[in-house]
């Protein structure tokens, strides 16, 4: 964690300053352990009374929480933006499925193009060591991990982007991917052509980042986003058929 002596302002409203930039940047993630007393307040070169002073006000204030026995961790709720009953709803419409599909593929088109343009080379470096993961995890046929790195991989990509704003929105669309609410990503992951297609797919958006190129990243994030929709929309037309077939059969059963 970049960590820096703090000079100046009140030592403790520095340190403030400097944590809430890091949550802000997302260099320091929802749940995420902050550094014993010890070795946070040698690092930011300020005593631990003013350091003590600091992560009272940013747990006053809901960002930080300390927990009995294991430290200090970055505050969970800033990961999540909507509520439990918009949640429930969102996973019982198709309609928002596909606008969340949709909505993704108009950022994560902008996010490959500027991580193609303003990622740095340790960003461009994490993306494609994600991705080199996800190499692994496709020769194991491992579909929980493929399906765990894809996430890893846009959200690496989002970071990159350097946008304060799109990073903490898409952090909370992704939560929402994780948690199966929109679609489940290992039932992608089980079918052997769909692997095949979204890791090529995966491969084209990381070499278009990593030869900085603008366009084609942004081309290559959307072509991406597409297949996925197509899939879905495959895929739910698929269940109905068996829902309707299901029932039929049980009322040709009915009828005997």
């Amino acid at each position: 964690m970049p960590f820096q002596p703090v000079h100046q302002e009140k030592l403790s409203q520095g340190v403030v300053r400097q944590i809430e930039l890091l949550i802000l940047r997302g260099l320091l993630r929802p749940g995420e352990r902050l550094p014993s007393e010890r070795e946070l307040a040698e690092r930011m070169s300020v005593s631990r009374p003013s350091l003590r002073e600091a992560i009272a006000n940013l747990q006053d204030r809901g960002l930080l929480i300390s927990r009995a026995g294991s430290g200090v961790f970055v505050a969970d709720m800033l990961g999540s933006a909507f509520s439990e009953p918009l949640i429930k709803l969102f996973g019982s419409h198709d309609e928002a499925v596909f606008d969340y599909v949709s909505f993704r593929r108009d950022l994560e088109g902008m996010a490959a193009e500027r991580a193609a343009r303003f990622g740095s080379d340790t960003d461009l470096k994490v993306i494609d060591t994600v991705y080199q993961k996800m190499e692994t995890a496709h020769q194991k046929r491992n579909p929980t991990d493929e399906a765990a790195l894809d996430a890893e991989f846009h959200l690496a990509i989002i970071e990159a982007s350097h946008n304060i704003i799109m990073l903490h929105m898409m952090r909370a669309m992704f939560d929402l991917l994780k948690e199966g609410v929109f679609y489940n990503r290992q039932q992608m992951y089980r079918q052997h052509a769909t692997r095949e297609q979204l890791l090529a797919q995966h491969r084209a958006i990381n070499a278009a980042i990593q030869t900085r190129d603008p366009l084609a990243a942004r081309i290559a994030a959307e072509s991406h986003m597409n297949y996925v929709e197509n899939t879905l929309s495959d895929l739910r037309k698929a269940d109905r058929n068996e829902d309707i077939a299901r029932l039929r059969y049980q009322h040709e059963l009915a009828r005997e």
